[in-house]
């Protein structure tokens, strides 16, 4: 069976090269009993591609048994998996065959494998090496023949290092890896599995469908979706249900992504001279207050050309002016610096911050001048928030944030 045909089969949506690849690995490795480890974040629908290896190996007519290791307590995770005898433990009434005794002949997904405690993890070794097993209170030895396909969204190399995950059980589990693609990375994909997870809500609720604007499409397209596919469908119900307007804007899709943080604001990158572990933060304020240097001593040089005195000689050039939005700033530079990294450690930001220098104490907040800043953008364009965030190179959404925050007044 090709991809193509796969996908229609198990119903994957998506065309991203990467989970191609991975449905391509499955379908292939599907005619062995090789063991299977496939990994992935939560929430990538790596459930579904030991049905694909079980449906297309000759294990198809056996049984095939999911089992989330993670769900099962550690004190009865032994008895789920081989078995008990009577008496073996309180409450142990009668024996029990365990998943690998039932699914003789056919295929074993273990679901979250890296939660196995290390005691269970040396039984499910020997499984591995000869297909062997011990019921729990018994001393018969078992035979089995099962296929074991493992998954996990654990980073298993570093569980190894700490001593939570066995060596030579991930090698042998390792056989044939099958990494699944995060969503943020398949982004292509997003806009059919919206449409997807749309269409399937509304036939199932007898509602029409919802749709994105382009915007909204824009920024569902660029979100993070740590819960991956289960979350986006979990996104897209909830907006399919709440939301009475079947037209979705970027505004009220904001509501329904929680924890988005997305700056469109320009980075602010470290000079060759910047100690290390400075923040962003940190940065700024350096910024500004060379700047704050620089302008009184270029009111220092005016005042003094006024008085008739000689002019200073510490200013030989000017940086070309750099425009944001309508503001223009021109960045004067001394020929010998005189703001050392000496000077600035004892620089500490405030609220109002005065400079010893100037005639007329000026504030250096970053927030009082971001206020500023916001307040202009929205008159120039008569309140519209759009196009003053659209100025601003900041979203819409963040400059919202920032008009509650700073309580300003239209």
């Amino acid at each position: 069976m090709d991809v193509q045909a796969i996908k229609r089969t198990f119903g994957i949506i998506g065309t991203d090269p990467e989970l191609d690849r991975a449905i391509g690995i499955a379908a292939q490795v599907a005619a062995t009993d090789l063991t299977v480890l496939i990994t992935g974040e939560s929430g990538t629908g790596k459930d579904v591609f030991p049905k694909i290896i079980h449906q297309n190996s000759a294990r198809k007519h056996g049984q095939y048994f999911a089992v989330n290791c993670g769900a099962i307590p550690e004190g009865t995770i032994d008895s789920e998996l081989f078995g008990h005898e009577k008496g073996a433990f309180t409450g142990a009434v009668g024996e029990r065959k365990g998943y690998f005794e039932i699914a003789d002949k056919g295929t074993l997904f273990l679901d979250e494998v890296g939660e196995l405690p290390l005691s269970t993890q040396a039984r499910l070794l020997r499984v591995l090496e000869n297909g062997e097993f011990i019921r729990v209170g018994g001393s018969k030895v078992m035979k089995t023949n099962v296929r074991i396909v493992a998954a996990t969204n654990v980073d298993l190399p570093l569980a190894i290092e700490k001593g939570r995950f066995r060596e030579d059980l991930y090698y042998r589990l390792n056989t044939i890896p099958i990494h699944i693609p995060a969503l943020r990375e398949r982004k292509a994909d997003i806009p059919l599995l919206f449409r997807k997870f749309a269409a399937d809500f509304a036939e199932r609720n007898h509602i029409p469908a919802i749709t994105l604007t382009p915007d909204a499409m824009k920024m569902m397209e660029n979100y993070r979706w740590d819960g991956n596919v289960r979350q986006l469908k979990n996104v897209t119900e909830q907006i399919s249900i709440m939301e009475t307007d079947r037209t979705i804007t970027a505004e009220t899709l904001a509501k329904y992504l929680p924890n988005r943080v997305v700056s469109n604001l320009p980075v602010l990158l470290p000079r060759e001279d910047t100690p290390e572990g400075m923040s962003e933060r940190d940065l700024l304020y350096r910024v500004l207050f060379d700047m704050k240097k620089d302008i009184a001593e270029l009111r220092n040089q005016v005042n003094n050309m006024s008085a008739g005195r000689p002019m200073e000689q510490n200013y030989v050039q000017a940086t070309p002016m750099t425009q944001i939005g309508d503001t223009v700033v021109t960045r004067v530079s001394p020929s010998e610096p005189e703001t050392n990294d000496q000077e600035f450690a004892e620089f500490v930001p405030a609220e109002e911050t005065h400079y010893a220098g100037s005639s007329s104490p000026e504030t250096l907040s970053l927030e009082h001048h971001e206020k500023e800043m916001i307040i202009k953008a929205l008159e120039a364009h008569r309140g519209k928030r759009k196009d003053a965030a659209k100025a601003l190179g900041i979203s819409e959404r963040t400059l919202y944030r920032k008009i509650n925050e700073y309580d300003i007044k239209l």
